[in-house]
């Protein structure tokens, strides 16, 4: 009834040349449009709600690997004759300190995961196969950003939800020092290559604009001027350096304008550099977040072995297909000097 009602509106408006109202009205004991009586469910596109990911992966600088490991090789030391370097003559290796290298070891990780998912349902909802793969991507990349912040990688004990000793070397579990950053040991055992990173301490119980002042001449001038220099903060430090006024400020002739922010942006730079939200970089204690400033291409490399695994299992239960992933990386401070951390004191 329904068909040939809208062909011969069809007609009509085609014959009178004006817009004609088409009465659909069931009357028939199908009510509802038949929804449980034998009518049909049309599935839209299935989808997930979007996941932070990995903020850092975004900023650092990102190699290709392959391996069971990965090695970092850095040249220390200076060539210089370090008494009289304005000489024609040439006097090998006469810097202050002599040239030398520093190197650090560590193995790939993997973070895997598997779901099952019934093969009726994978037939029957659209867009499910891309859905549920897009997903556990981004799940990964979740993971791993917790992992590079948050993981302390010489102990079992407390973090295992980040990997422990099977995870990355997280960001905040580097040697931090107040007056100078260092290289780590150098060699090939898992407790080689951890840096001493230079650190601020936040002034108060809560943050002020003095801190952020701190940090930022605790940044190093040379890598001032290259790009990929920005702020990474918790989306919480984000909102406290919002609330910033002048009488909590530190300084009460001074406003978190002045900072930078003249886009209206949530905090959208500091002092120039651009601010990146990460929900890892998480509270210390009331009011108190680690902040990092830094160059961050140069700061933290993430090495990633090229092959990914990702298979379908059928039948690994009865009416059921199985997907298992993995996905094998590692990352480092690489660059001990080019990045400076506050914390909370």
């Amino acid at each position: 009834m329904s068909t040939a009602r809208i062909l011969s509106g069809i007609k009509q408006t085609l014959h009178e040349g004006h817009a004609v109202k088409i009465d659909l009205t069931e009357a028939s004991a199908l009510t509802g449009s038949g929804d449980g009586i034998g009518g049909r469910t049309f599935f839209d596109n299935a989808f997930a709600a979007l996941r932070f990911g990995n903020p850092i992966r975004e900023a650092a600088r990102v190699i290709p690997a392959f391996g069971s490991s990965v090695q970092f090789v850095a040249k220390t030391g200076n060539s210089a004759n370090s008494t009289n370097p304005w000489l024609y003559a040439a006097t090998a290796n006469t810097g202050s300190p002599n040239t030398a290298t520093s190197i650090w070891q560590l193995p790939t990780r993997v973070v895997s995961a598997s779901l099952p998912v019934r093969t009726a349902v994978m037939s029957d909802i659209n867009y499910l196969n891309e859905t549920l793969v897009e997903d556990m991507m981004l799940e990964f990349a979740q993971l791993e950003g917790a992992s590079m912040v948050l993981n302390n990688d010489q102990t079992g004990s407390t973090t295992t939800s980040t990997g422990s000793t099977n995870g990355l070397r997280g960001l905040n579990y580097y040697t931090t020092s107040s007056s100078a950053a260092a290289y780590g040991s150098s060699g090939t055992a898992i407790t080689d290559g951890i840096h001493t990173l230079l650190t601020v301490s936040q002034g108060a119980a809560a943050i002020s604009y003095d801190d952020l002042a701190s940090l930022a001449k605790a940044f190093p001038a040379q890598y001032w001027s290259l790009p990929g220099n920005a702020w990474m903060m918790h989306p919480n430090t984000i909102y406290d350096l919002r609330q910033l006024k002048a009488a909590a400020s530190g300084n009460a002739s001074r406003l978190l304008a002045e900072t930078g922010d003249y886009d209206g942006g949530a905090v959208a730079s500091l002092f120039g550099f651009p601010v990146i939200p990460n929900p890892n970089m998480e509270t210390v204690a009331a009011g108190k977040f680690t902040i990092y400033l830094a160059n961050w291409p140069r700061f933290v490399t993430i090495a990633d072995v090229e092959e990914m695994t990702v298979q379908a299992m059928e039948q690994s239960a009865p009416g059921f297909i199985t997907l298992y992933a993995e996905r094998r990386m590692v990352s480092t401070v690489r660059d001990p000097f080019a990045g400076v951390r506050l914390v909370g004191v």
